[in-house]
This record gives C-alpha cells, structure tokens and sequence, in this order.
C-alpha cells in the first residue's frame, strides 16, 4: 500500500470515529520510532458501549473501502478497543483510561498528523472532554 493509500485510510477512520462521537482524535506518525506500524490513532469514547461503537464504526467505514484489520482486541470489554490494520493501529480508549495509559506521552518525540479542518477535535456531544486537553 502506498503512503497516500495508508494516510487515506488513517483520515477515512478518524473521521469514522468523529461521526460515531469519538472524542480528541490524535494520529501519531511514529514510522521513524517503531518497527511495528507507521500511525497510531488514538480516540476517546465517553463509555463503555461508545467505544465498542466507535470501533465498530471504523470498522464499517473501512471495510466498505475494502479494507480489513489484522486483527481486533477489547470491543467486547468497551474499555480499550484496539484495531490493527498493519500500516496504521486504532486504539480507542474509554475516557479515564486514555490518561492512564498516555499513549501520546510514551511516543511525545512522535510527530503528529495535522487533521483536516473539518475534523473537530472533540465530538460537540461532549463539550467537556474538550477541556479537559
């Protein structure tokens, strides 16, 4: 997959995301830190059933572009939903536990992915996860 391909893909999910009311999206570009993956998008969710929602949500949006995850973790649990699509991994988070496992502060030296301008920073449902950034 192309580079262009792959970023297409990582804003097609963040704004999957965005639609199902995830909250303070933050895509990492961690291809020069990590052997593993080359993005990590990180979401919040303001509940158990929101995460399994937004999860699922990318998950719909991108299987309609014909793209599959390697593989798939917690959407059950709806506290911490990762989604692995090899170039890129989703991780969406419920609110508290974003903070406890700080995955922008373990990667702070990983440059971060300007979003659109259309793409809001929180989702308008909850104007208070916004302040708390």
């Amino acid at each position: 997959m192309t580079e262009d391909q792959t970023l297409s893909n990582v804003l097609a999910g963040v704004r999957a995301a965005v639609d199902r009311r995830g909250a303070q999206p933050v895509v990492l570009d961690v291809r020069r830190l990590s052997g593993v993956t080359d993005y990590y998008v990180i979401v919040s969710g303001s509940s158990d059933r929101r995460v399994q929602a937004i999860a699922e949500g990318v998950l719909e949006a991108l299987g309609e572009r014909g793209v599959r995850p390697l593989g798939v973790e917690g959407i059950a649990e709806g506290r911490w939903a990762l989604v692995d699509y090899g170039d890129w991994v989703l991780h969406v988070f419920y609110e508290e536990l974003r903070g406890y496992y700080d995955l922008e502060g373990l990667w702070f030296d990983a440059p971060r992915v300007e979003l659109p301008a259309d793409t809001p920073e929180s989702s308008p449902a909850h104007p208070a996860v916004r302040a708390q950034s």
